[in-house]
């Protein structure tokens, strides 16, 4: 089954590159923004399995967009940006971001950055609900060992 993903690019030529791109290494591109708060619309709407996001862009930027979309949805988030700046790659180190890339990328380094950010993702998933399942189990034997002392007492 094609990976779903959203791209989130205030560039309609990069977007345009990207989806190009994307489509010729067999992904599916559910859809396009051009701003963070049309990145977080879509997210919703389109619950997409990776969304490529740029990092400056109109209305709402690219991390504050992440840190919605990872909140709310815990969709991944592969950062692309024109920036190696250190303080936006400290600024990055969000949950649900899985990558930060420095334009212009390439072939080369966009797909494999993808399909480790996808892996990393189904991983971070599989942990989350095994600490789920955890906690519910420890409560409920907490549950049960006030019970047992009550019964006991």
């Amino acid at each position: 089954m094609k990976k779903r993903i959203l791209i989130a690019e205030d560039e309609p030529i990069i977007r345009l590159d990207l989806k190009i791109l994307l489509r010729k290494n067999g992904y599916e591109v559910v859809g396009e923004a051009g701003n963070g708060d049309r990145a977080i619309e879509l997210a919703f709407k389109l619950k997409p399995d990776l969304v490529l996001m740029d990092i400056e862009m109109p209305k709402l930027n690219g991390l504050k967009a992440s840190e919605v979309i990872g909140r709310q949805l815990d969709i991944p988030v592969l950062l692309i940006t024109a920036y190696s700046q250190k303080e936006f790659i400290e600024k990055s180190r969000q949950d649900n971001i899985m990558g930060y890339l420095v334009k212009p990328v390439s072939e080369g380094s966009l797909i494999p950055a993808m399909m480790i950010a996808l892996q990393q993702a189904k991983r971070t998933q599989t942990l989350k609900q095994s600490l789920r399942l955890t906690q519910a189990k420890i409560q409920k034997r907490k549950m049960i060992e006030r019970t047992k002392g009550q019964l006991e007492g």
